[in-house]
Order: C-alpha cells, then sequence, then structure tokens
C-alpha cells in the first residue's frame, strides 16, 4: 500500500483517482503531478515501484500544500475573517452558510437539528 503526505492510497484504483484521496489534490492537480513524475495514468497504485513513490512524494513536497498544513492555513483563513468582522466571518461563527444560500428553508447541515420557536411548553 502506497502512503503519500499521510494518506495511505487505495491498491486497486487508477493512480489518476488514487492521488484525490490527499486532501488538496483533485483530478487536475493529479494529472499535473503524474505528468510531472512521467507516470501513467492508468498505472495502479499498488504496481507503482518505491522510485516512483519517491518521485510522486518530492513533487507534492516541492510544488503543493497538502493535509495537516492545508487544514491549518485554510483553518487560520477563517478565524483571520471572523477577526476581521466581515460578513463571511460573521457567518461562520453563526454557523450558517456564508455563499449565499437561502435559509429559510434548507441550510439544515450548518443550522443543525430544527428548534421549535414559540411552542407552549407544558
Amino acid at each position: 500500500m502506497a502512503r503519500i503526505a499521510g494518506t495511505d492510497l487505495p491498491n486497486k484504483k487508477r493512480m489518476e483517482y488514487a492521488l484525490t484521496y490527499i486532501f488538496g489534490i483533485g483530478l487536475h492537480t493529479s494529472r499535473l503531478i503524474l505528468d510531472a513524475t512521467g507516470i501513467s495514468y492508468d498505472k495502479r497504485a499498488h504496481e507503482l515501484t518505491e522510485d516512483e513513490i519517491a518521485a510522486i512524494r518530492n513533487e507534492i513536497q516541492e510544488k503543493y500544500m497538502v493535509e495537516g498544513d492545508l487544514r491549518k492555513k485554510v483553518a487560520m483563513d477563517i478565524k483571520a475573517l471572523m477577526g476581521l468582522g466581515s460578513y463571511r466571518g460573521l457567518r461562520h461563527r453563526r454557523g450558517l452558510p456564508c455563499r449565499g444560500q437561502k435559509t429559510k428553508t434548507n441550510a439544515r447541515t450548518r443550522k443543525g437539528k430544527k428548534k421549535t420557536v414559540g411552542a407552549a411548553a407544558k
């Protein structure tokens, strides 16, 4: 099992899709990495040699921010927005959608379980 950037890649998947299991690498970036290292998209993760794994690992370390570093950067960016008091920061703080979605209906993922308001408690 190939382990790159702290993530185990699935053995049976083609490399272009296996690399997308790493946080911060999508399909386009995966293809750029494979082109730069000269590895075929069709090769399966369990077919990689140690040299190929090392080449992919080096390419990712040199050019891309992934996994822990990227998660930390995203969290710091959100914290900065909240500190500035921007609209997006306020939406993050209140746990509401911050990309313009309506909240009268839907938005349950962000808002959580329904809270009944104004019902007489007996």
